[in-house]
């Protein structure tokens, strides 16, 4: 007797790139990107996130790594005033500042550090959100015809819209896949599709958005053999397929549905070794968050000195861990 299936699912494929503690991650493009960052991140893997802020569409992630490239220093010329607050067209308001120094500062700082950092990154993650474009026209008081990163509440009358073509979009990411690799050699490339719906569209146009990045990203995928293609968006949307696994808005994949494409990665990407240190630092982390009932009992003391050995351990075998800070931490615990 056969057994009944009542899902799809999608397994994980290793790859031959894996990407280890040693590495330098290079991710950009979409909150989903974000949302894998602060994982890596909480796994003390050496990571920088976009350098521009939250970028959804694939002409403000191309922009943005030309940006970093050629290690651009925006001008006070190259900002607008809107709501008593600075801001460019090509970078989320996070960046956004009361003066054009404030603004400025960030925005030129991050640039360096991105330049610095991509010229030795191992691998480079770009999630792309939606290929709906959005152009400042003749109705606002500056920057017509320029691409937007983000509208910064601006008049929604200043803008046009349009829907990337995939031969455009091909052509686009085909010139920055070699920006990139002239730049960095060894980079490895990895596209992904973020699985966040853009609902403003309307459903059918996200669908049509979603079809036009998928589209062009495998083409590029196709003919070169840096890069490489994530699924992240088919585990959410075909794997999981239920809005249960989405957050209230119904756009957004919730706290289970990140963590599922989360193992998928690390199946996808992470070897037996890396796995392991992972699982030990992560203890650690969640070390640094117990709150004794007693600090300072012999009980707690034991607690800290165990996390030190552990700590010291994980050093003494893989130097290059970035724990000290840890070490510090559980040792000024027991005064140390």
């Amino acid at each position: 007797m056969s057994t009944l299936k009542f899902k799809l699912t999608l397994p994980s494929k290793r790859s031959e790139n894996s990407i280890g503690y040693r590495d330098n991650l290079f991710l950009i493009g979409s909150c989903f990107s974000e949302n894998m960052g602060a994982k890596l991140n909480t796994h003390l893997f050496k990571v920088f996130e976009n350098p521009h802020g939250v970028l959804f569409n694939p002409m403000s992630v191309a922009h943005s790594l030309s940006d970093c490239i050629n290690k651009k220093q925006y001008t006070e010329a190259e900002l607008f005033e809107l709501n008593e607050v600075w801001n460019s067209w090509q970078h989320h308001s996070r960046f956004s500042g009361v003066t054009t120094k404030e603004a400025l500062e960030k925005i030129n700082e991050s640039i360096s550090k991105a330049h610095t950092f991509l010229k030795t990154a191992d691998h480079i993650v770009i999630t792309l959100g939606s290929a709906w474009v959005y152009q400042l026209n003749s109705q606002s008081p500056h920057s017509v015809g320029q691409v937007v990163a983000n509208n910064h509440k601006a008049p929604a009358a200043w803008f046009d819209k349009y829907l990337m073509k995939p031969d455009v979009l091909v052509i686009l990411l085909k010139k920055m896949v070699e920006d990139l690799l002239q730049f960095n050699a060894h980079l490895q490339i990895i596209f992904t599709i973020s699985p966040v719906r853009h609902l403003r569209e309307g459903l059918v146009e996200n669908n049509r958005s979603k079809a036009v990045l998928i589209q062009a990203v495998h083409e590029i995928v196709e003919t070169s053999k840096q890069t490489a293609y994530f699924p992240s968006y088919e585990y959410v949307i075909d794997d999981l397929r239920d809005y249960r696994f989405y957050s209230e808005d119904l756009v957004h994949p919730n706290y289970a549905a990140s963590n599922y494409v989360w193992e998928k990665w690390v199946e996808t990407y992470m070897n037996e070794e890396t796995q392991n240190i992972m699982k030990q630092v992560a203890e650690l982390q969640l070390a640094m968050q117990h709150k004794p009932f007693f600090a300072g009992s012999s009980q707690h003391r034991a607690f800290l000195e165990n996390c030190i050995a552990k700590s010291e351990r994980l050093l003494s075998l893989y130097p290059y861990l970035p724990l000290h800070d840890q070490v510090q931490f559980f040792k000024q615990g027991i005064g140390k």
